[in-house]
């Protein structure tokens, strides 16, 4: 019997922890955490351990579906693209095609590197994400702020003294926007070294339980009760001295003026006193961040949330500073970023003039762009890895719109919710069947940290990247024929053509032919990588620095490598105007009217529903493994006491929960871990749609929580959906 052990990065959540991976005979025998992974140390959760059992699932999809007469029938990858040439190339007109990408995407580098390209050969304005459904906010109040929307500081939680969390469960999560393995044994070690751990929630998770303080809020109130924090700092004079190069002090402080914490004690149900002491506490910790996430970012006061959580980094002069907020510095990325001012609206939406942010548009009008007749209107949809569903507002009519469509492919691995409607489906990868390089998560991660994972197993046809790029080929007209390795190729070419013009590059001015033959070792996607490594801020340079980091280098290093902890750098970081940090960019401060508005108009009574995350979940990716899934039923309806009681239901009933735009019937978990007023559904499930081919999640689907989720209240700044705080009834089903 062979046996051999590798190691590589878990792709399926933003964590990146180390796995030691033993296989008998090229088949997966056992999953570890990786004891000498110097970023995890040996920390698994029980996704991690699934990576064998997603690659061996039955339901896989492993070659390329075409629907005839209605059923899905096998299909070579020669057939599968010819199809898509014959029907997608007529219906390329103006912006009668879309493409929605799914979170997925980010765990990785190969889908990244080549979706930009596909959009452009498109040629369409509608282009949706998830990130709108999640976090947009943050990057739009980074580009105003920072001038980059990916400059997104994160806490430095290994060195902090004071952690005060919102709409965050990290000890569920494995945390978001903040990429660390072991949040459970760094929040534990911050309590041992006698820092404080304050949750800030309207729900007890299990972050909440670990807490030296758990402070009930209000949904949707975050933006509300962080102003107040802001007003209190300059009301007591709290305001710190060594703060990093701001603009726009005095706009600030008028700005916050009206939001006493006794002004939104009503709003946000947290007592003036309590808010005071939280802000001085904030404010005279030796070190101390502020870190808000998801719960603040997917409601109507989102990118109010997350600007008003930097800005208390910033006046408790903890922004840039060990054991505050810090700037990450992925091992790609250039030692200082590009200057390019932050936009938004560039283009509209064409049905409710939503305008765009960072090149796409709300998810939450995908529908209306489907379903609404004219110039313009959306006859053809590509999604790779998304469910949107199961994922995204107003889910029925979504689904009603999918079917309507004259022509829908799907890059994926399962026939699941979504891409049941699509016409012919392109296989996505195991896991263990791609390389790994972390794109995105190196760059929000709270250490400089690095990891290079070769695959592990073959497979046949085209990799996701080489079908991804065969898209672009036959969208930009050179048809279904077109070896994808040689556009890959190309492209390659042309981005060493640009940097060698670029004044700023590691390698201006050198010669193409020889850069691309120091890249000639590797796979085409792996090279777009070495040369971003190549020419980053630890970089060879292609020889200027013989000292300098490689792809080959960080591979021969199966452990990844840790670079140190985060460093100051605000100054390579900031690229705003002024060339400081924005602390009251107009479009920001004039949205504090609506809020204000709504802190004054505020009125008691009635239900809303909020949403909840569970480690055993990957939003809805994870439910088709068994070891994941089986035991107690977990897609249940939090109801507070006191709520159970005046809708006269017990645990284990089934309820009626009704909002604006739809209905469906869960099973109610009474439990006072909810706020009074508040009822919690888990998010990605609803998986007993007729046409999918998820065994095991079919037998336990659970209900889909984005069927109330209504599409028209949303973050105006950013566009992000409303998904928490949403009004609802409950009553007895029919």
């Amino acid at each position: 019997m062979a046996t051999r052990t590798v190691t590589r990065t878990c792709p399926l959540c933003e964590a990146t922890c180390g796995l030691e991976i033993t296989l008998e005979d090229e088949a997966v025998k056992v999953i570890r955490g990786d004891r000498n992974n110097p970023f995890s140390n040996g920390f698994i959760c029980p996704k991690g351990t699934t990576l064998g059992k997603l690659h061996d699932d039955p339901d896989r999809v492993r070659t390329p579906l075409i629907k005839r007469d209605g059923v899905f029938e096998e299909a070579s990858w020669e057939e599968a693209l010819a199809e898509i040439e014959r029907r997608l190339v007529p219906l390329l007109d103006g912006d009668a095609v879309a493409m929605y990408v799914g979170n997925p995407n980010a765990h990785g580098f190969h889908n990244l590197l080549a979706i930009r390209p596909l959009a452009k050969a498109l040629g369409t304005r509608n282009i949706y994400t998830a990130a709108t459904v999640d976090q947009m906010p943050k990057h739009v109040s980074s580009g105003y702020m920072f001038g980059h929307p990916a400059a997104i500081p994160v806490p430095d939680i290994d060195r902090t003294d004071y952690l005060l969390i919102l709409g965050a469960n990290p000890l569920e999560s494995n945390g978001s926007l903040a990429s660390a393995p072991d949040w459970p044994g760094r929040l534990e070690a911050l309590q041992e070294r006698g820092a404080r751990l304050v949750v800030i929630d309207p729900r007890r998770t299990k972050t909440a339980e670990l807490a030296d303080e758990h402070i009930r809020i209000r949904p949707s109130a975050d933006a509300a009760w962080l102003a107040s924090l802001i007003h209190v700092l300059f009301a007591e004079g709290l305001v710190g001295e060594d703060l990093v190069p701001v603009a726009g002090l005095d706009d600030l402080r008028a700005a916050v003026d009206g939001f006493s914490p006794e002004a939104t004690s009503t709003f946000t149900g947290i007592d003036s006193e309590t808010t005071r002491r939280v802000a001085r506490e904030v404010a005279t910790a030796r070190t101390a961040c502020v870190y808000g996430r998801i719960g603040t970012h997917t409601v109507e006061f989102g990118t109010l949330a997350s600007w008003a959580v930097d800005v208390l980094n910033v006046l408790t002069a903890n922004l840039d500073r060990p054991g505050g907020a810090m700037f990450p510095l992925a091992l790609h990325e250039p030692p200082r970023r590009r200057s390019r001012p932050f936009r938004q609206g560039r283009f509209h939406s064409r049905v409710r003039n939503l305008p765009e942010t960072i090149g796409e548009l709300p998810v939450a009008t995908m529908a209306d762009e489907i379903l609404t007749e004219g110039t313009g209107q959306v006859r053809a949809l590509i999604t790779i890895a998304g469910n949107p569903v199961l994922t995204t507002p107003d889910a029925a009519r979504l689904d009603q719109a999918l079917d309507s469509l004259e022509f829908m492919v799907s890059v994926d691995v399962y026939v699941n919710e979504t891409s049941r409607r699509a016409d012919v489906i392109l296989p996505g990868r195991s896991a263990l069947e791609k390389s790994h390089y972390d794109l995105s998560f190196t760059g929000l991660s709270v250490r400089n940290y690095a990891m290079y994972s070769e695959q592990i197993f073959d497979h046949e046809g085209l990799s996701e990247f080489e079908a991804i790029v065969a898209l672009t080929g036959i969208a930009a007209g050179m048809g279904a024929q077109a070896d994808p390795a040689k556009l890959a190729e190309a492209a390659l070419v042309s981005r060493v053509q640009s940097a060698v013009a670029d004044p700023e590059s590691a390698i201006h001015g050198r010669d193409v032919d020889e850069i691309l033959g120091m890249l000639s070792n590797w796979p085409v996607a792996e090279r777009f990588v070495d040369l971003m490594i190549r020419t980053g801020w630890a970089g060879d340079g292609f020889g200027a620095r013989p000292d300098g980091m490689t792809l080959e280098l960080l591979a021969a290093s199966p452990h990844g490598i840790d670079f140190g902890p985060l460093e100051s750098r605000i100054s390579d970081v900031v690229t705003t105007a002024s060339g400081k940090v924005e602390l009251a960019p107009e479009p920001i401060i004039s949205d504090l009217a609506r809020l204000a508005s709504a802190v004054s108009e505020h009125r008691e009574g009635g239900l809303v529903l909020v949403g909840r995350r569970e480690l055993r979940s990957n939003n809805s990716w994870l439910h088709n493994t068994e070891v994941l899934v089986r035991g107690r039923h977990r897609c249940t309806l939090h109801v507070h006491p006191a709520d159970a009681k005046r809708a006269n239901v017990e645990d284990g009933d089934d309820v009626a929960v009704t909002s604006r735009v739809g209905s469906l019937t869960a099973t109610v978990e009474v439990t006072d871990s909810v706020m009074e007023g508040v009822v919690c559904l888990p998010y990605g499930w609803g998986h007993d749609m007729a046409g999918s081919r998820l065994s095991v999640a079919s037998q336990r689907p659970g209900v889909n929580t984005n069927v109330l989720t209504d599409p028209v209240p949303l973050d105006p700044l950013s566009g992000n959906a409303v998904l928490n705080g949403i009004p609802v009834e409950l009553s007895r089903p029919a």
